[in-house]
């Protein structure tokens, strides 16, 4: 088959839609298909199909939009997050259109927009609608947390991010997503139809992970500490705040730890910040992004997700290979993930107390944790098949080619 995977995020990115799309291709050009991928470019400015070396910049196509979507004869536009957003998705369509999406026997989004898009520009396409987050939960979340926006349930850009998953989830063929909590947000809070979804979890190359953690890092475990480890992007989402907190409340009774935070974003300012005003000077590290996760990880003993917002992430699955216990949060599809008390633990989400008497327990019973690491590797072996991923998934690729 050829096949197009595609997304409205940039290509390459840091996070688990473009590891995932790296991940795909491999296994997808291993069995014999034809694999390109499309996104935004590097710093959003232009819209390119990576493999075939083919690109439009943005700044040709985005005075043709402005002039088209003037407020005049589009009020809603003069609310600027809905402006930004439908000048940035009709831009991405405009330069799909343009770069062309003929020839391919799947398309295989992996967002909202690039769906919606792909829909609109070749309505008769094979086109698999893979919903890895919710876009307009995340968006909800942050008007909630942040009520001096004025954005409330009744709001233009409230009800606007209800219609964009809506759409954009409904545009597949068929519409996949990794656990049975996302199913649930889709269908009965979205409307999209549950007849079309298909319900089933990452897979991890669990041979190439664990090469990688082979090669090794300069960072290891500090004399008489123990590692709790965290790779996250530093946005609001992930709730990196969450566990400083919790680091802090922790701070107050026990020494014998270190904290490695793996990743950057826009938060990591702030997040520093916080860290200084806890006087965590000593024991958390910001390390950046790194390519060296899996070796960090073998040197790790807790592995953290406080997010408030999440899906099935790789860095969970990733911990579990690794044999760490991972404390989650009850956000999104982690539950899923974790089995309380038996491959880890999971506390309510923005709960940092609770997370740090979790913390601390694990730091007293080596016993304890050591058991839970070692159930987290069974579980994850057991889970995350990469093969049977791709089973399903090349299942659903000839259910859309066949029209069903």
């Amino acid at each position: 088959m050829n096949i197009l995977l595609c997304t409205f995020w940039a290509v390459p990115h840091v996070g688990g839609v473009w590891n995932y799309m790296q991940q795909l291709k491999r296994e997808l050009e291993a069995r014999g298909h034809t694999v390109d991928m499309m996104g935004h470019g590097p710093h959003n400015s232009k819209v390119h199909n990576v493999t075939r070396n083919q690109a439009i910049q943005k700044s040709v196509l985005l005075p043709l939009l402005e002039k088209k979507l003037d407020r005049a004869h589009y009020p809603q536009l003069q609310d600027p997050v809905i402006r930004f957003y439908e000048l940035e998705r009709y831009c991405f369509e405009l330069g799909a259109a343009c770069i062309g999406v003929e020839g391919y026997d799947i398309i295989h989004a992996q967002d909202i927009f690039a769906a919606r898009a792909i829909r609109r520009i070749k309505p008769d396409a094979p086109l698999v609608a893979h919903v890895h987050g919710s876009v307009a939960v995340e968006h909800m979340l942050h008007f909630q947390l942040n009520p001096q926006l004025g954005v409330t349930e009744s709001s233009p850009a409230w009800k606007y991010f209800e219609s964009l998953e809506h759409h954009g989830a409904s545009s597949g063929t068929r519409t996949v997503t990794a656990n049975q909590w996302q199913k649930r947000l889709l269908v009965h809070q979205f409307g999209v139809p549950e007849e079309r979804m298909d319900v089933f979890p990452y897979g991890l190359d669990i041979g190439t992970f664990r090469r990688k953690a082979s090669l090794g890092t300069p960072y290891h475990r500090p004399p008489g500490k123990k590692v709790i480890i965290c790779p996250a992007r530093l946005v609001f989402v992930k709730g990196v705040d969450v566990l400083l907190a919790a680091l802090g409340i922790l701070k107050q009774t026990r020494n014998d730890w270190v904290c490695w935070i793996v990743g950057d974003g826009d938060q990591r300012q702030a997040l520093e910040q916080m860290k200084a005003k806890l006087a965590l000077h000593e024991e958390v590290q910001f390390l950046g992004q790194r390519s060296d996760v899996p070796a960090l990880l073998q040197h790790s003993d807790i592995f953290v997700h406080s997010c408030i917002q999440d899906n099935q992430p790789f860095s969970v699955m990733e911990a579990q290979v690794s044999g760490i216990p991972a404390l989650v949060s009850t956000a999104g599809g982690l539950p899923e993930m974790v089995q309380h008390g038996r491959t880890g633990l999971i506390s309510p989400a923005g709960d940092s107390g609770t997370l740090a008497n979790q913390l601390a327990m694990l730091l007293e019973n080596d016993g304890y944790r050591k058991e839970l690491g070692r159930n987290a590797r069974q579980w994850a072996e057991r889970h995350w098949s990469m093969s049977r991923m791709m089973e399903r998934l090349l299942a659903v690729y000839e259910r859309v080619r066949s029209g069903r």
